[in-house]
């Protein structure tokens, strides 16, 4: 029996593309369970800011700090929101930016850390990204993030000590190093394995194929071992 494949994928919970890309990789994985030899897939989330500089109490919507923070036009921003939009609702996705609370990220990113050392960050990753994007949650506020740790069934007082305490902030550093060191610029973005890097919410159809070669390869790398060859 092979060992998982491993993906882990560089994302922030306020990245629109991200949750797009995390359920196009799920549905990618979806379509390979059939198969008569079926990948098996191991999902680590790292940390990425994509705007570290936020404070955690903006003033102003999305196009607001869309049009301030990148110097664009409004109409083109909310051009380019109506279009994530559909592209997310073709995933499957109700973004709602009407509702969106923009702030900054890291304690959302220290708490997917608590939670990865509970064996809940996925799960986590997944409340918190629909928090933000469907619900219109404020994720910059700690009584917020620990009501949606809850949620996944993380335990709210340690929760708590873990945000007040900063206890994870130096592994939400370590994720964003590891991003400098591979190169890794924007997100979404997946390591297959540690070798193959897969950029954007890519279809899903892309995520089933690099699990099925990625799958093939470690098959075809045993058969070698086997015969000595």
């Amino acid at each position: 029996m092979s060992e998982a494949i491993k993906i882990d994928v560089w994302s922030d919970i306020a990245c629109p593309w991200c949750y797009i890309g995390k359920r196009n990789l799920e549905k990618g994985l979806a379509e390979t369970s059939g198969d008569d030899d079926a990948p098996i897939v191991e999902v680590t989330f790292h940390s990425f800011e994509l705007s570290p500089d936020t404070p955690v109490e903006f003033e102003g919507d999305e196009l607001d700090f869309l049009a301030g923070h990148k110097g664009i036009p409004r109409e083109q921003v909310r051009q380019m929101l109506d279009n994530v939009t559909s592209i997310a609702k073709a995933a499957g996705l109700e973004y709602r930016f009407d509702l969106l609370h923009h702030t900054n990220t890291v304690k959302a990113h220290e708490l997917l850390h608590f939670a990865k050392a509970h064996g809940l960050q996925y799960e986590l990753e997944e409340r918190l990204m629909s928090a933000y994007f469907t619900e219109g949650r404020h994720l910059g506020r700690i009584e917020e993030l620990v009501a949606l740790a809850s949620d996944v069934g993380l335990n709210p007082d340690a929760a708590r000590q873990a945000l007040e305490s900063s206890e994870y902030v130096e592994a939400v550093r370590a994720d964003q190093a590891q991003a400098a060191a591979y190169g890794i610029n924007g997100v979404p973005f997946f390591v297959i394995d540690g070798k193959y890097g897969v950029s954007g919410a890519q279809p899903p159809e892309a995520f089933a194929q690099v699990a099925r070669q990625v799958w093939a390869e470690r098959r075809e790398a045993l058969a070698t071992q086997s015969t000595g060859a």
